[in-house]
């Protein structure tokens, strides 16, 4: 029975302590996000924070800490599946934490774009800010940025004047590529996204490594905009590639395109061609045939960068990058290769 139901007032940390059997220092680390708390405690006093319903008095707690239980986000091309939920991973961990999320989005990223949203943050005493890194412009940019507040960058990449949390892009791209030179393809084609995304210039390295490691070429590279139309479009120039059985595409809206442009050209997948896509987006599973991809992991992502951004507003910089780990899911766009019938094209 939930100890809720006995409660007649709303639940406080101390209904929470006694739920979760831990001390009241406790249940205020975990609210903190304290590094200093074993998983096992943390997931049981967020357990009881769930049943209860409790909600902490964040009045109450700016007036102690001197802080407003806010923090910003700044995103660009939210239109995205990417950046968009990894700002929901985000949203989520920080709601689920007691703290509010006030958002801007940038129309374009310019460092005096970038400059703007960062002092508009300022302004409403935020906490600590975390910025949805999309474009390398974006990441240089915030690299001379001074603020008096933590700041974490979301996305790939190391570098000692910020704090990172990130997908490992190479290692995605590298679990799609090995998935299909295990399968035993040999030309395997990378529909890449725009050359400014930090993200797909991580993929695009992925993909050669891999392919350098197993002695293959890296040769068949087509750009494209993240769109299912520029899939479509890199799809037909692929049907007159040479020898090219296998396509890893940087998202799964490009692969869609081109499932589409190898379909009307009379090609099977997979039987004459594979496909892979990337992030697992809830409509992958039901293309025709269901997407082979890769997931990011967004919600992971989203408490890893609420997680680093908190530690570092109770002490200061961590120093140390936090990783989530992609997961390859396999499913009916993949198998060996077989002989292909005669190129479609040349037909």
């Amino acid at each position: 029975m939930s100890m809720n139901s006995g409660i007649s007032r709303p639940p406080v940390m101390e209904d929470v302590a006694k739920l979760a059997s831990v001390s009241h220092q406790t249940v205020s680390r975990v609210l903190n996000a304290h590094p200093n708390v074993r998983k096992a405690t943390r997931e049981r006093v967020e357990k009881a924070i769930a049943e209860l319903g409790y909600r902490p008095n964040t009045a109450a707690r700016s007036l102690i800490t001197r802080r407003s239980q806010t923090i910003g986000v700044l995103g660009s091309d939210l239109s995205y599946f990417g950046p968009a939920n990894t700002l929901l991973g985000v949203q989520q961990a920080a709601r689920g934490l007691g703290y509010f999320v006030s958002m801007a989005s940038l129309d374009e990223v310019t460092p005096a774009a970038i400059r703007d949203a960062l002092e508009y943050f300022m302004t409403q005493s935020v906490d600590g800010i975390v910025v949805i890194v999309a474009h390398k412009a974006m990441f240089e940019s915030l690299r001379t940025t001074s603020l008096s507040v933590p700041l974490v960058a979301v996305g790939f990449g190391v570098d000692e004047g910020l704090s990172i949390a990130a997908v490992d892009q190479r290692l995605g791209a590298s679990l799609a590529v090995q998935h299909l030179t295990d399968l035993g393809h040999k030309t395997i084609a990378h529909i890449s996204g725009p050359e400014e995304w930090i993200d797909a210039t991580a993929r695009i390295d992925g993909w050669r490594c891999t392919l350098a490691q197993s002695g293959l070429p890296d040769s068949v590279l087509v750009r494209g905009d993240w769109s299912a139309e520029s899939g479509y479009r890199a799809g037909l120039d692929l049907v007159s590639a040479d020898n090219v059985t296998a396509v890893f595409a940087a998202n799964d809206q490009m692969a869609l395109g081109a499932l589409r442009a190898f379909s009307e050209v009379g090609l099977r997948v997979p039987l004459d061609i594979s496909v892979v896509g990337y992030d697992d987006q809830p409509e992958a599973a039901y293309f025709s045939p269901p997407l082979t991809t890769v997931n990011q992991g967004f919600k992971d992502l989203g408490a890893r960068c609420i997680q680093k951004l908190l530690s570092e507003i109770a002490g200061g910089h961590v120093g140390e990058d936090s990783v989530a780990i992609p997961v390859l899911v396999t499913r009916s766009s993949t198998s060996s290769p077989f002989q292909r019938r005669s190129n479609p094209a040349s037909a």
